[in-house]
C-alpha cells in the first residue's frame, strides 16, 4: 500500500500544485489532505489498480483546488485591502521539485517563476479554468489531455487556456530567478531599509517600482498600490519608522528564493518577497496580516 507523508516527495508535489493554484498554504494543506482522504477511501484492490498513484491524486488535488478557486475568488473580491498570497518560508516542497521535461522552458512559465509571489498576484486576474491549465501544462507538464479531464474542457480548449494565461503573465515585467545577483538586490535593498537613508533605498528601486501591501482587517498597510520610486521609499521608512523598534529583520528562503523576514518577539511580523528585474526592485509584496505568517 502506498503511504503518502508529510515531507515525502509525493507529498511535496501535491502541495506545489495546490499552492500555483490558489496562493494559499492553509487552502492547499486543506486540499491535499482532502485528496489524500479520498485515497484511503479506496479499497487495497482498488489502489493496487491505479498504476501510478501520484499521478491519480495530483488529478484529484487539482480537481479538488479547481473547486475551491471558485469561493476563494469571490472571498478574495470582499477582502479587506489588498490581498496577497500566503508566503511559504524555506523551499517547503514548492520549489525543490523537477521542472516539467515535456515543455520548452523558453515558452512556459518556469517552476521558480510560478511560485513567487508577484506571478501569483499576476495569475489572480486569471480564470479558474486558465489558471489550471497553465500550471499543470508548464509547470508539471501534465498533457492537455488529462488537463482537459480537470477542468471538464476538450484539450483544443485547455490548450488555448492555457496560451490564453500565458500571454497575460507574459505581459508584465519578466523578474529574474534566484541567483546572485538577485541576493546582491535583496541585501542591498534591506540594508537601505534598515539603515533609514531614503537616497539608498531610491537607488535600489526601479523608478516604476510597484509596491502592494496585506495586512487584512488586522493590522493597517496601504490598502492601495503604490507605484514609483519616491512614493514607495517614503512609505518603507515610514513604516520602518512606526514599527521598527523592537522588530528584526533577516534574509531567508521565501517561497524558496531569497526574501525579507521580520520577527518581533520571536514570532514572524511580517514577509517582503521582491521581484527583482535589471539589477532593481521592481515589485514588492509586504505581507504583515497576522493571519498569513502562522
Amino acid at each position: 500500500m502506498t503511504v503518502f507523508t508529510p515531507g515525502s516527495a509525493e507529498y511535496r508535489q501535491l502541495f506545489g500544485v495546490s499552492y500555483r493554484l490558489l496562493g494559499s498554504s492553509h487552502d492547499a494543506e486543506d486540499a491535499v489532505q482532502e485528496g489524500l482522504a479520498r485515497w484511503q477511501e479506496l479499497s487495497a484492490e482498488q489502489q493496487a489498480e491505479i498504476r501510478e498513484p501520484v499521478a491519480w491524486l495530483t488529478t484529484v488535488v487539482s480537481r479538488i483546488s479547481l473547486d475551491v478557486l471558485g469561493s476563494a475568488r469571490a472571498r478574495r473580491e470582499s477582502y479587506t485591502g489588498i490581498w496577497l498570497p500566503e508566503p511559504v518560508l524555506g523551499p517547503a516542497g514548492i520549489t525543490d521539485l523537477p521542472q516539467s521535461r515535456f515543455v520548452d522552458p523558453e515558452d512556459s512559465v518556469s517552476l521558480d517563476e510560478s511560485v513567487s509571489l508577484a506571478l501569483l498576484v499576476a495569475m489572480e486576474q486569471l480564470t479558474p479554468g486558465e489558471r489550471v491549465s497553465l500550471i499543470l501544462h508548464d509547470v508539471f507538464g501534465l498533457p492537455f489531455a488529462e488537463i482537459a479531464d480537470i477542468v471538464g474542457r476538450s484539450p483544443d480548449a485547455c490548450r488555448q487556456l492555457a496560451s490564453t494565461a500565458r500571454r497575460h503573465v507574459r505581459a508584465g515585467r519578466r523578474f529574474e530567478v534566484p541567483g546572485p545577483e538577485r541576493d546582491r538586490v535583496v541585501q542591498a535593498f534591506a540594508a537601505a531599509c534598515l539603515g533609514g537613508d531614503i537616497r539608498n533605498l531610491v537607488a535600489v528601486l526601479d523608478p516604476d517600482v510597484v509596491s502592494r501591501a496585506d495586512g487584512g482587517e488586522h493590522v493597517h498597510a496601504a490598502r492601495r498600490t503604490l507605484v514609483g520610486a519616491d512614493a514607495v521609499a517614503r512609505y518603507l521608512l515610514g513604516l520602518m519608522s512606526k514599527y521598527g523598534a523592537g522588530v528584526s529583520a533577516a534574509i531567508e528562503l521565501v517561497n524558496g528564493r531569497s526574501g525579507i523576514v521580520m520577527r518581533a518577539g520571536g514570532a514572524v511580523t511580517g514577509v517582503i518577497d521582491l521581484g527583482v528585474v535589471d539589477g532593481r526592485v521592481a515589485e514588492i509584496a509586504l505581507v504583515v496580516n497576522p493571519e498569513k505568517l502562522g
